[in-house]
């Protein structure tokens, strides 16, 4: 017996019945096929939408929040920042190097939608062991789509991380976040209006590549090899050159006031483009599928309506200024044509020629505003308490401490040393420190502001695994005290909420709790949450990844006066803990990776004192008062030391560290300085003035890496280690 055609293309039985109410009688094909992309997980958030509520998202700077293409943030100075982060997790499975390429074409259009020029890309990613020859083919190919799109449409890749870790076998993580600048002023949202203006579709040709890529790809796990092949035709295909056009001709388009409302063409196509448009302006929308450049003959109107081409952007434009918007687009070499017409009454109706046969009429909010929302169901793991009981304290010590020390060492270079981190000359602190800095310039003018805007993207598997939403807490706390290490403020965040199949109870408490713990870090420091993404369904083989929220924070530095201090200290310098620790190994990398343990409880997370820490060395950083400055989180003292040793090739000498707990252990709020001897009381005297505790725990010099009764190593063992760890003779991550 045939599958019903509802179910084959992934709505539920519910679902067909809701429609049929909504409609009032049965879909055809072609409204079936808008409604299944359209209420996928991708577009609809139908199992998060509940959750994502209890977010704090409102501040006085906030100029957009969710709900939009971007989140949009005024920086002071008439500019406006946008910020979006974004999954390309399923497609990176099947197709590593188009599925990265085109999660960094679709990150840039959500941000010149808004009417911000891209100026910079992060990426947090995510893949299974480096020892895997699948694991490693994935990193290469998602490593060089990036690094192929992101050089050569022009956006520098300014920072990010990279994990290898074995619940990211099959099930690769590939999140990109991306910032642009705008006058505040040309702020467009993604919305039609006023009733004969025009749909005019820019861009790129529409072909096959990508059809249900939102409902076959974001709503599956991934089995043996044969299913992926199967997939592959979903995966979309990026012409970056094609998205450098676009980008000048949209903004082109926007400085001359041509606009009215515009969206990228990302997740199902043509069909979400207008249903959102329309639906956020409470009109309507008749839309001529036979004036939809096609790249491929024979195409199906469905398949014209779910396409998911790239470089494609639908903008409302006022039939007086057709012309003018023409010409701008034949300038930049971009075609352009109208393909729809704003309507009074809501129904978003698909013609087959102007004035032809309506080949589907539908309430345009009923496939944007009206999707299904579920209540799914939460339960804890049945053993949770034991789960909790079972602390990393228990396990045995290690036999060789140092030995445990370079195994956790890995140095990121190799996957940033593909991007050009350098274009349009504002990156002031590039990859491989705590966070970005980028120079604060007036995006109409090139001016100067004298100012700075800092990022980070962060995320601890490990820590979600043992407590999803003190984990997730925590993780909100590094990014903030990352900022502060080059001297920001934070100002608003993103995230990537990527969880495996929300369908397991065990599934959807793990999100619940992470956005609990979210939501109660974001209140305790103030931070707006404006925008973000939730990616379900990361499995593989029935294994769920372990819960991996990642949060993009945006900071400000109010002067920039020098270069923050980064981790690379000098002769000479004492060496410092400030904020107090505890030997707490539950959910460190150390208890991970030599014994597999995921359980116990984490650090406590007092915000307060977090604060105090952030403010502090935020404010040291200001004052130029330290060498060098490392916040301690994956690994804890041990390899924060370690990395900053391996990077100034300057070793250590330490005391006062009494075992493997103190030196492995990732309590949060504790950053690691560097400081000039003679400015040693002063830093004191500042961190006294804010309650934050000082510990003095050695000495920048030499050539060796010791800590009294704990280890004793050559530098060329820490810096051969770091540096070799993700990279073979041939410099390719393995």
């Amino acid at each position: 017996m045939n599958e019903p055609l509802h179910r084959s293309l992934g709505l539920t039985d519910e679902e067909a019945e809701a429609i049929e109410k909504i409609l009032n009688r049965l879909p055809n094909h072609l409204e079936l096929a808008m409604y299944a992309v359209m209420w996928s997980e991708h577009c609809s958030y139908k199992s998060s939408r509940l959750h994502l509520r209890r977010l704090p998202t409102e501040a006085p700077w906030v100029l957009v929040g969710p709900g939009e293409n971007a989140g949009v943030v005024d920086v002071g100075d008439g500019i406006a920042a946008a910020i979006r982060i974004e999954s390309h997790n399923h497609p990176s499975a099947i197709e590593p190097y188009q599925g990265a390429a085109t999660g960094v074409g679709g990150i840039l259009r959500d941000i010149f939608t808004m009417g911000a020029r891209p100026i910079a890309v992060m990426d947090s990613l995510r893949f299974g062991r480096p020892d895997d020859p699948r694991s490693r083919w994935i990193a290469e190919g998602v490593v060089s789509g990036i690094s192929g799109y992101g050089n050569a449409v022009g956006v520098p890749t300014v920072g990010g991380e990279t994990v290898f870790d074995e619940t990211y076998s099959g099930n690769p993580l590939v999140n990109v976040l991306c910032l642009g600048l705008m006058p505040a002023d040309r702020l467009v949202l993604g919305q039609a209006s006023g009733e004969g203006n025009l749909a005019v579709l820019l861009g790129a040709s529409t072909g096959r590549d990508g059809i249900g890529g939102v409902s076959v790809l974001a709503s599956a796990s991934f089995g043996d090899e044969e299913e992926e092949a199967e997939k592959r035709p979903s995966v979309q295909v990026g012409d970056p050159f094609e998205e450098k056009r676009l980008i000048e001709a949209c903004l082109a388009l926007l400085d001359a006031g041509l606009v009215v409302g515009i969206q990228d063409l990302g997740g199902a196509g043509l069909t979400c483009a207008t249903s959102e448009t329309a639906s956020r302006g409470g009109v309507g929308m008749d839309v001529d599928v036979a004036s939809v450049p096609r790249r491929e003959p024979g195409m199906e109107p469905f398949e014209v309506l779910t396409s998911e081409s790239q470089e494609r952007m639908l903008a409302i434009v006022s039939p007086d200024g057709l012309d003018d918007v023409l010409a701008i687009c034949d300038r930049w070499d971009v075609q352009a044509s109208v393909v729809g017409r704003v309507t009074e009454g809501g129904l978003l109706r698909v013609r087959d020629g102007v004035g032809g046969e309506v080949l589907a009429e539908l309430p345009a909010a009923s496939l944007h505003e009206d999707a299904p929302l579920y209540d799914r169901p939460r339960r804890p793991p049945p053993d949770w308490e034991d789960l909790k009981a079972d602390t990393a304290e228990q396990l045995p010590p290690p036999e060789n401490v140092g030995a445990d020390l370079l195994a956790m060492l890995t140095d990121p270079s190799w996957v940033y040393h593909q991007y050009d981190h350098m274009l349009f000359c504002n990156t002031v602190v590039g990859p491989g420190g705590d966070a970005t800095v980028l120079r604060l310039k007036h995006p109409a003018t090139g001016a100067d502001t004298g100012r700075g805007l800092a990022l980070t993207a962060d995320g601890n598997h490990r820590w979600c695994a043992v407590d999803p939403r003190a984990g997730t807490a925590m993780t909100v706390a590094e990014a903030v005290l990352n900022l502060a290490c080059v001297g920001a403020r934070p100002l608003a965040l993103v995230n990537c909420l990527n969880f495996g199949n929300p369908e397991h109870p065990e599934v959807m408490w793990q999100f619940s709790e992470a956005v609990d713990g979210m939501a109660e870090a974001c209140d305790a420091f103030g931070i707006p949450v404006v925008g973000g993404n939730v990616s379900l369904y990361n499995e593989s083989n029935g294994h769920n990844i372990d819960p991996t929220p990642v949060i993009g924070l945006l900071g400000v530095i109010d002067s920039l006066t020098h270069i923050p201090p980064g981790l690379a200290w000098c002769e000479g310098d004492r060496v410092i803990v400030l904020g107090e620790g505890s030997a707490e190994l539950s959910g460190s990398l150390w208890a991970a990776s030599t014994a597999g343990h995921k359980r116990g409880r984490l650090p406590g997370l007092d915000y307060e004192q977090h604060r105090r820490v952030a403010g502090l060395v935020a404010g040291l950083v200001a004052d130029d008062r330290l060498s060098a400055v490392h916040d301690v989180s994956s690994g804890g003292l041990g390899v924060a030391l370690a990395e900053m040793a391996a990077v100034s090739g300057v070793g250590f000498r330490g005391a006062r560290i009494h075992n493997h707990g103190e030196l492995f252990g990732e309590a949060p709020s504790r950053a690691v300085a560097a400081v000039d001897p003679e400015l040693l009381p002063e830093v004191e005297a500042a961190a006294a003035a804010t309650g934050v505790s000082v510990a003095r725990i050695g000495l920048a010099a030499g050539d060796r890496f010791s800590i009294k009764g704990l280890l004793d190593l050559d530098m060329s063992a820490i810096t051969d280690r770091w540096r070799s760890a993700m990279s073979d003779s041939n410099g390719q991550a393995h």
